[in-house]
């Protein structure tokens, strides 16, 4: 009689288990990407600073109080050596600017 020796070899794995696995790796991937996104945003929005002469509009939108057409007025009367001027050419309003002033520079 010889001894059977169970559970010593892998299974086998089927190329519908493999695709599984990648669709499963895939998806956990997105997902983790998407968090690292959302944690950048959150940093800008918190503790980093905003660029207002190359920001994109997304990225003074991530800005407290911000929306499209702010940010798109931001934009239009750029250049700017200081953030400061945002206040001092109109662009925002002095409570507009009070909300952002901790959170933006212009290089």
């Amino acid at each position: 009689m010889l001894p059977v020796f169970s559970g010593c070899t892998p299974p086998s794995t089927t190329p519908d288990a493999i695709r599984q696995d990648a669709a499963h790796a895939t998806s956990s991937a997105l997902r983790d990407g998407k968090a690292v996104v959302q944690g950048i945003f959150d940093g800008l929005k918190t503790k980093g600073t905003v660029n207002i002469n190359r920001a994109t509009r997304a990225d003074l939108e991530t800005l407290p109080g911000i929306d499209r057409d702010a940010a798109e007025k931001i934009i239009a009367n750029r250049p700017y050596t200081d953030s400061i001027e945002l206040r001092r050419r109109h662009v925002l309003s002095k409570a507009e600017y009070n909300r952002i002033a901790d959170h933006v520079e212009a290089r």
